[in-house]
């Protein structure tokens, strides 16, 4: 698995461990059982800690009862069992700075530190730096007043783009095609405060027509490294109908995607934003997470995350060939300019199954069968997102419950393995769209 050349900085850090490494996993979901799964097939690793992790990730890290946010613990238990590697997978703990707790230990973290993690934590400040630095974005406005962001909405057209500023899980954003949708959509975040704090301020946007696309990169501030592309499907419903939910599957990589095209975004978009966060001295380094809008006009960017996105993780890490470690290690080193991806060539398709009523209220603790039959199956994955444990069965514990990621030789042989294999497994009130990756056929 050739990567290039290593940084010296990397050699020494491999030298002295003598490849054999002690990793540290933060999350329980899908994003983190496909992390933890890639990272255990490289070599330099020895041992893998997950915290909390979940049933499937037990069966190859060692899973810790420590939340994600509990990042003194978290700490402790870094120094105490010199692990020489931590990746952080969910994005509110870097949010509230684990990257700089661990720094002060001299623990090697993966992922960008609190004052970076902004661009994440606040669509507000994400707008603002992009509207400021003429990176490509719809307009807006944004509101911290409920009755001034009612009045506004009074006075424009519609559709608007309606989102809750702070972290939301990727339930904040409501698309309102109607004057009523979106003083429901204020009511929803303002005054009924169902994202909490993160709904003290909003953001109106205008709504951007056009081919959503995923670009996920690595960087250490000066250098960036693509990842394959890959496209979610974001609502509950086929067609993209119904409210935003955290993913309910992707697929890489997106056919659409030319070099030109790509050469537009990243010198429009990617190099713009790491010089942007630079310039606010706000220097990131770690995965960037780019949600982007391909309008007739040209690239535009929806958002950004601070962390691997969730399902694409999943569909980008069970097609990539090269040994994720080094990769990380070059990122926060500084070494990512020799540093280099290579990819198997086949398409991967991921289909989460979700309980009964996700997005909204749903009920834990069905029991889930048919896991078995894909334990030694090297084109099909089963990641647990939300599951647990109990008297020796797997149960339902979450809204997403699992991902199903298939790979095959092209977008129709990787779809149809995955809804195969998601014929096999069952749990009452089992919910799954029928019609992820149906844009790539449609180009067919």
């Amino acid at each position: 698995m050739p990567l290039g050349f290593v940084s010296e900085v990397f050699w020494h850090s491999c030298k002295d461990n003598k490849f054999d490494m002690r990793i540290l996993v933060i999350g329980n979901g899908g994003r983190e059982h496909s992390i933890v799964w890639k990272l255990a097939q490289s070599s330099q690793v020895e041992k893998i800690f997950c915290a909390p992790g979940n049933p499937g990730i037990a069966e190859i890290a060692e899973c810790l009862d420590i939340a994600p946010e509990q990042i003194h613990l978290l700490t402790d238990f870094a120094v105490k069992e010199k692990i020489d590697l931590t990746i952080v997978g969910p994005e509110a703990p870097l949010v509230e700075g684990i990257v700089d707790v661990f720094g002060k230990y001299n623990l090697q973290v993966f992922g960008p530190n609190k004052k970076a993690a902004i661009l994440e934590s606040s669509k507000v400040f994400m707008k603002c730096l992009m509207r400021k630095y003429d990176i490509p974005t719809a307009d807006f406005r944004y509101f911290n007043d409920y009755n001034e962001a009612r009045r506004y909405i009074l006075s424009v057209s519609m559709p608007k783009v309606i989102k809750a500023d702070g972290l939301s899980k990727g339930k904040g954003v409501f698309v309102c095609k109607s004057e009523n949708e979106a003083l429901s959509a204020i009511d929803l975040i303002m005054q009924d405060k169902i994202f909490g704090n993160a709904g003290d301020s909003v953001v109106i946007e205008d709504f951007l027509s056009g081919e959503e696309l995923s670009l996920i990169l690595f960087t250490d501030g000066k250098t960036i490294l693509s990842l394959e592309t890959s496209q979610d499907h974001k609502t509950i419903y086929d067609g993209d109908k119904g409210p935003n939910t955290g993913g309910m599957g992707a697929y890489s990589p997106v056919s659409f995607m030319t070099e030109n095209l790509y050469h537009r975004i990243e010198k429009e978009i990617l190099v713009p934003t790491i010089k942007a966060m630079n310039s606010e001295d706000r220097r990131y380094k770690g995965i960037l997470y780019v949600g982007l809008m391909i309008t007739k006009s040209g690239p535009k960017v929806l958002e950004f995350n601070v962390r691997f996105g969730d399902p694409e993780a999943q569909v980008l890490l069970t097609r990539m060939k090269s040994d994720l470690v080094p990769i990380m290690q070059a990122t926060i080193t500084g070494g990512l300019d020799n540093i280099d991806i290579e990819w198997k060539p086949q398409t991967s398709l991921c289909v989460v199954m979700a309980s009964k009523g996700y997005p909204g209220r749903h009920v834990n603790g069905m029991e889930i069968t048919g896991l078995n039959l894909f334990k030694d199956q090297d084109d099909t994955q089963v990641f647990h997102a939300g599951t647990r444990y109990n008297n020796g069965k797997i149960l339902t514990n979450g809204g997403r419950v699992l991902n199903i990621v298939a790979c095959g030789k092209d977008i129709r042989d990787a779809q149809q393995k995955a809804y195969d294999a998601v014929a096999k497994i069952s749990f009452e009130g089992a919910y799954y769209r029928k019609d992820i990756g149906y844009k790539a056929l449609l180009d067919k």
